[in-house]
């Protein structure tokens, strides 16, 4: 493997999936050391998104997703449209390569990139369309907040891509099996899943590197056997990604913290209902995107709930 295609130092975890029943459904593990406040965000179709090409959309597909709201922008971790189309980003570190702002180019800064496709696509073909002039561009939200090294997974309830940045450009990848982790490039991860296919439940890897998430959520989601219900299905997802989370202390990093499964999120691709369960609590959450004013100009918010909601029966 070459030097732009080395494993980082440090592990990088995150895992997103894509699970179909009789709906469609979407989400992702986030596995940080550090909470920035996330909020469950709605953003409504007329809240204007102000990109950094001078380009304003003042009406749009409405969204809602796990969020971190800067400066009354909200920096989607992942979401989903009211169409249905959904998007996330996860670290992509040492392979991230961001470009040079190009003439004639949307050119996106990577905070920008799933609120610029979410807004204006309700579908992957629509999408496709849009990314062959986009051109990632390597611009900071802040000092405070530089760029983050990210790829990204994107779906509706009939595709799934992979959307990688690299020193050779920009690469989109059919992704047929609806899961994404880290490094390295998804072209490698589907060779190694390959080479592992036929695996058994024997030899599955359970370490946390994304290589064996990668195969540990395929093993996982492929053998997964669910009724058509949504409470059937939400379980099943959860449990799916139970298979990857991260306990708090298994990986130690700087200044004593370790990474964890910060939250873990499930959205109904078709109803619009985002569910999380959070590191503190396993109960799950649910907001219903259609039951605010989408039509509105603020963004609604509901914070992360990290606090044990246990039932007592006696």
């Amino acid at each position: 493997m070459d030097k732009l295609r080395k494993k980082p130092k440090g592990l990088n975890m995150c895992t997103a999936i894509t699970y179909s029943t009789k709906d469609h459904y979407f989400g992702r593990t986030l596995d940080y050391e550090i909470s920035y406040e996330e909020s469950v965000t709605i953003t409504p179709r007329k809240y204007p998104f102000v990109f950094r090409n001078g380009k304003t959309i003042a009406f749009h597909y409405a969204m809602i997703g796990m969020a971190y709201v800067k400066a009354q922008y909200p920096l989607y971790y992942e979401a989903t449209n009211e169409k249905g189309l959904s998007m996330a980003g996860l670290e992509f570190p040492e392979n991230a390569h961001y470009q040079e702002v190009l003439q004639g180019k949307d050119n996106i800064a990577p905070f920008e990139f799933i609120p610029w496709i979410l807004s204006q696509c309700a579908d992957m073909e629509e999408a496709k369309k849009m990314l062959g002039n986009i051109q990632l561009v390597n611009v900071d939200f802040s000092k405070e907040l530089p760029v983050s090294p990210l790829h990204w997974i994107i779906a509706d309830k009939t595709a799934c891509f992979t959307i990688e940045c690299v020193k050779d450009g920009l690469k989109i990848y059919e992704n047929p099996v609806g899961i994404l982790t880290n490094n390295p490039p998804f072209d490698y991860q589907m060779a190694n899943l390959r080479k592992g296919i036929p695996f058994t439940g024997k030899n599955l890897p359970g370490d946390l590197s994304s290589e064996s998430r990668f195969l540990r959520a395929a093993f996982t989601k492929f053998n997964s056997v669910s009724g058509e219900s949504e409470m059937e299905s939400l379980t099943q997802f959860f449990h799916i990604l139970g298979s990857v989370e991260q306990t708090r202390g298994r990986g130690k990093i700087v200044n004593d913290k370790f990474r964890h499964t910060i939250y873990t999120s499930c959205c109904n691709m078709d109803k619009g209902i985002y569910y999380y369960t959070s590191y503190e609590n396993n109960q799950i959450t649910g907001i219903d995107m259609h039951k605010e004013n989408l039509d509105g100009n603020t963004l609604v918010s509901y914070p992360l709930l990290k606090t044990q909601q246990i039932r007592m029966i006696n």
